[in-house]
């Protein structure tokens, strides 16, 4: 649905964005992330044809966004970072000139009109100023504007920054089910927010694009296995003397003393827990609690955008 080739940004000597290439499939979800400066908004600007690029190019089902862009741009719903409201109306004559500037045939306004409405829950602010409405409001009415002349592709730049809790789980929600009929790109830098609606994610970092896979697979092909974590009632000298007869399971950490046992963790090859459990119970030494931990989404994203001294720090 949307091509992206070679594309580089600069603002004078600064880099802004480096050669990026991706693609983005019909009907799925995709979530933008990266750091603040990492690119992200650059990158939209220049795929909705609000800014022009340095280098590359960007096709949207097919049309060229530079060379086709009135096409190009008919097939894109865009939510900016800020909604491009004007203040002195009111949602309804907003989104009414949002029509009129989207070339929308009049007689399919009143119907896409009441579709947007009713989808972002903003009918019973309609006839209210857009300066007296809450910034969620805002935002919803923003989404609304984004879905009139039945777009193909929603783009969402940080739609819930700077909304409340409660504002920011509506938001999520609208996305979801934003994906169910559009292909949507969604920027954050909150990982949460991207493992809750996003299918896919594209992770920028310094203006480069440097994972690009659902967020299952990232944290598999990044994260890989990790350490054995168990508590076992028995003494530590007892745990350590068991240990020593099976070298294969790794070196032990000791964690400090529990109520509920000792707590331990065992950085080994492979996943020798059905071992480890049976060791352990003819040793007359309980396992109470034992788990095998995983790389989550959050060490991936923080591995990726690390600084380049910085990354691998940690790790031994």
């Amino acid at each position: 649905m949307i091509e992206v080739r070679h594309l580089t940004k600069r603002y004078g000597p600064h880099l802004a964005i480096s050669d990026l290439n991706f693609s983005i499939e019909a009907g799925r979800v995709y979530g933008f992330l990266g750091p603040n400066g990492a690119g992200k908004s650059t990158t939209m600007n220049i795929i909705t044809g609000c800014l022009g690029t340095t280098e590359g190019e960007v096709t949207i089902g097919g049309y060229n966004i530079f060379d086709e862009p009135a096409r190009a741009k008919a097939l894109i719903g865009y939510l900016p970072e800020q909604p491009p409201l004007y203040l002195d109306m009111t949602a309804e004559e907003y989104l009414r000139f949002v029509l009129a500037a989207k070339r929308v045939p009049r007689e399919r306004w009143n119907v896409q009109l009441a579709a947007a409405m009713e989808y972002t829950g903003t009918g019973d602010v309609r006839h209210r100023l857009l300066r007296n409405l809450s910034k969620g409001y805002r935002q919803r009415v923003g989404l609304a504007q984004a879905l009139l002349g039945q777009p193909q592709v929603v783009i969402l730049d940080e739609p819930t920054v700077g909304l409340d809790p409660a504002q920011i789980i509506e938001i999520r929600k609208l996305v979801r089910e934003l994906g169910r009929e559009h292909t949507v790109l969604f920027s954050s830098h909150i990982l949460s927010e991207v493992n809750a609606v996003c299918d896919s994610v594209l992770i920028l970092s310094r203006g480069r694009l440097v994972a690009s896979d659902t967020p299952e697979n990232l944290e598999t092909l990044f994260g890989g296995a990790g350490p054995i974590e168990l508590v076992a009632r028995a003494p530590r000298s007892d745990i350590e003397a068991l240990l020593r007869k099976h070298p294969e399971w790794g070196k032990p950490s000791f964690g400090a003393p529990e109520e509920e046992g000792v707590r331990l963790s065992l950085a080994c090859q492979g996943d020798p827990r059905e071992a480890v459990f049976y060791a352990f119970a003819q040793a007359g030494m309980p396992i109470v609690e034992m788990r095998r931990t995983r790389a989550s989404l959050e060490d991936v994203y923080l591995e990726l955008t690390a600084p380049e001294g910085a990354k691998g720090a940690g790790k031994g």
